[in-house]
């Protein structure tokens, strides 16, 4: 009697078995990291961080009028992207528009703050806000 019964738990057995090893692989090809190169980055995030670029040389230009209209272009096929609101802040700071800086400089730390070396460039350029509103 004791025979066909251990049978029957030995293919249930079985079975859990290849439904729990099914189900880690499924779950393991969930944690497969997606490559976050350029390649995965869409056309509108790649055209924005080619704006951001051309902004950053507008200011090394000394060039506030056509950094501003250009980090405006970026922010608005990414505004996620917090770095355009930094160099904006940047570019009102170069134009002397202190309250214009103020806001930008607010709005690069929400979208930066969990990253130590932008939060770090933030705070300074906040200082230098501040010593230009005194």
């Amino acid at each position: 009697m004791m025979g066909p019964l251990f049978e029957i738990s030995s293919n249930a057995l079985k079975c859990v078995l290849i439904v729990f090893i099914g189900c880690l692989f499924l779950g393991c090809l969930g944690c497969a990291t997606r490559v976050s190169g350029p390649q995965s980055r869409s056309p509108r995030t790649l055209a924005s961080l080619q704006l951001t670029e051309q902004g950053r040389i507008f200011l090394e230009s000394d060039d506030p009028d056509n950094a501003i209209r250009t980090f405006e272009r970026a922010m608005n096929l990414n505004p996620t992207n917090g770095q355009n609101y930094y160099y904006m802040a940047e570019a009102w700071l170069l134009k002397g528009v202190i309250g214009q800086a103020k806001e930008f400089n607010r709005l690069a730390e929400i979208r930066l703050k969990n990253d130590p070396a932008w939060l770090r460039l933030i705070l300074e350029q906040r200082e230098r806000i501040k010593e230009r509103s005194i």
